[in-house]
Parts: structure tokens; C-alpha cells; sequence
């Protein structure tokens, strides 16, 4: 076997990344509402935990409510789920400096953006998978270009 065939997929049970999602969508309606955009940090340091730590709290807790063992889970990919935890975590702590100096619409568009994209994600469709692919492409597709140029 080749030796990326040997290496054991690192995965995260679906179930625990669309609550994830859910407290990202429900934690943005619910700043953008109230206008109380500190509620971000929860999403925010819950993504900055999982970006420097590798420890998302929202999935720890959420994690003792597996009903089987998590391996019996479909599995998200962990480099995509960080991909998109980076742009997430981003987006809402743009959101979340912009309220705080008094662009509110700006607040609105960074947090929409993160929305849309949770919401599209829990619907099935992962917007993140996708660009991170297509950067993967254009990489490759680079990378081929210049061997080919030598």
C-alpha cells in the first residue's frame, strides 16, 4: 500500500459538526436581532479553540450526546472542518469589531456571509470544501504549469 493509504483517516462525526453549524446560524440571527453582537464570541472562541487547540468546546460538549460511538458516524474531514473553522472564526470576528466601531452594516454583511454559508452547509452543501478544493486545484494545476515550463 502506498504510505498515504496507510495513515488513518482523522475525522469528525457529522452529527457534531452540524451542531457546530447550528450554534454558528443560531448565535448569528440571534446577534444580528438583539444587535448584541457580543454573543459572536461564543461561535468565535469556541472556532479559536479549535484553530489553536484542536479542541472545539461547542463539539466536546456536544460529543456526550452521541448516541453511538463516534466512529459509527459519518466522518467530516478535520483539515476541511479547520479550513473552514479559520474563514468562520474570521468573518465573525470582523463582525463582531465592526459593530464594536460603529459600522453596523458592515456587521451585518460579515456576519450574513457566515450564515449563509453554516446554513448552506447544514443543508448539505459545504461552501468552505469547496473553495478549499478549488485552491487545491489551482495549486495543482500551478505546480503542473511550472514543470511543464522547465
Amino acid at each position: 500500500m502506498a504510505n498515504s493509504e496507510n495513515k488513518k483517516f482523522q475525522g469528525v462525526p457529522r452529527p457534531l459538526v452540524r451542531t457546530n453549524q447550528a450554534v454558528i446560524v443560531i448565535s448569528v440571527i440571534l446577534s444580528v436581532l438583539s444587535g448584541f453582537y457580543w454573543i459572536l464570541l461564543l461561535p468565535i472562541l469556541a472556532g479559536l479553540s479549535g484553530i489553536v487547540f484542536g479542541k472545539n468546546f461547542v463539539i466536546l460538549f456536544a460529543k456526550r450526546f452521541l448516541r453511538h460511538k463516534p466512529s459509527e458516524y459519518i466522518q467530516e474531514d478535520k483539515a476541511d472542518l479547520r479550513f473552514n473553522q479559520i474563514i468562520a472564526t474570521s468573518l465573525l470576528t470582523l463582525s463582531l469589531l465592526s459593530s464594536l466601531i460603529g459600522f453596523g452594516i458592515l456587521a451585518i454583511v460579515f456576519a450574513a456571509l457566515v450564515f449563509l454559508a453554516a446554513s448552506i452547509a447544514l443543508a448539505g452543501f459545504c461552501v468552505g470544501c469547496w473553495l478549499r478544493f478549488q485552491i487545491h486545484q489551482w495549486q495543482y494545476r500551478r505546480r503542473v504549469k511550472k514543470i511543464a515550463h522547465n
